[in-house]
């Protein structure tokens, strides 16, 4: 495989970690955006039999170099870094400034959709339908009021392998669906205040389900490539409603830790939330994030395609 530089990968994964604490924010849409979404489904694939069969004949640099272990490290230990130094600052900034958040990430999610969006053959019906399926599955699971299992070993194990499924999908959330499961806030404490034990459960889960799942995936993209980039910009389209900025709580309920938080929400119009919640849209910050994340998506796009270019005419 082509290599990625370590400091690069590094910062990518930091970026995916990121986008991964935010409930309604995928670290896959990073991942899309910064084009090393299929090299690292074709990486997690490669642990198989094969993979342990090139380690007993070979030896571990053939093998490290077959499941492209150095891209994986620096990645998830991007990742792991991100996750580990900005839950605090991500929590205060969703406390404090919620919207412009939502506002920043509104911007990332579109533009990314028109990333995926440029690469479909949308005359092809079964693109067209492949959308809708995946935009109705993001709305319906934006509408999915949240439970609180017990929580246990079992369920903190089920919860991060399920969690991490989608954590690698473009547009759905890990985070989100933790926050639907009724775990999000106890791992977020856990982060925070680094309980080893139930980590290292969550972090069980993360591998079996991430073993598990990007097989599935890598085999859907090799074989229905269009249908499914075209599911998976569907999504991201369908979760523009999640991560809608003007929300305002219909149902709210008191979780665990006493505190209240929304349990079924509708998206607002800037003025309409203006007048019903009676705090300001804040719509000129809002904006400004959210076209700052467009550029950004657009930028990094653009620096990618130069960059394979010049690789391209090297190896020429």
């Amino acid at each position: 495989m082509a290599s990625t530089p370590i400091i690069a990968t590094l910062l990518k994964g930091m970026a995916m970690g990121a986008a991964d604490v935010v409930p309604g924010v995928s670290g896959g849409t990073i991942a899309f955006i910064t084009g090393i979404y299929e090299r690292l489904l074709a990486a997690l694939k490669s642990f198989t039999p094969a993979a342990l069969l090139v380690l007993k004949r070979e030896g571990w640099r053939p093998f490290w170099a077959y499941v492209d272990a150095t891209f994986l490290c620096a990645l998830f230990g991007g990742i792991l870094l991100s996750i580990a130094t900005l839950a605090h600052g991500i929590e205060f900034a969703l406390a404090e400034y919620p919207l412009q958040v939502w506002g920043f990430f509104s911007g990332l999610i579109l533009a990314s959709t028109i990333y995926i969006g440029r690469q479909l053959h949308w005359r092809a019906l079964v693109v067209l339908v492949a959308f809708c399926v995946g935009a109705l599955a993001a709305i319906w699971l934006g509408s999915v009021k949240p439970v609180n299992i017990p929580i246990n070993t079992l369920t903190i194990f089920a919860a991060g392998a399920i969690a991490i499924c989608a954590m690698i999908l473009p547009g759905i959330s890990g985070s989100f669906l933790l926050l639907i499961m009724g775990v999000y806030p106890v791992i977020i404490a856990a982060v925070t205040e680094f309980n080893l034990k139930l980590l290292l459960t969550f972090m069980g889960g993360c591998v079996v389900g991430l073993l598990l799942f990007s097989h599935l995936l890598h085999w859907f993209l090799q074989r229905y490539r269009q249908p499914t980039l075209a599911f998976l910009c569907g999504v991201l389209a369908g979760s523009l409603s999640i991560v809608w900025p003007w929300k305002h709580a219909v149902v709210t309920v008191v979780d665990r830790h006493g505190e209240t938080v929304p349990l079924v929400q509708r998206n607002l119009m800037p003025w309409d939330y203006e007048s019903i919640t009676g705090v300001s849209s804040a719509w000129p910050g809002v904006l400004t994030l959210f076209v700052v994340a467009v550029v950004m998506v657009f930028a990094l796009e653009y620096g990618a395609r130069r960059l394979q270019l010049k690789r391209a005419a090297n190896a020429a």
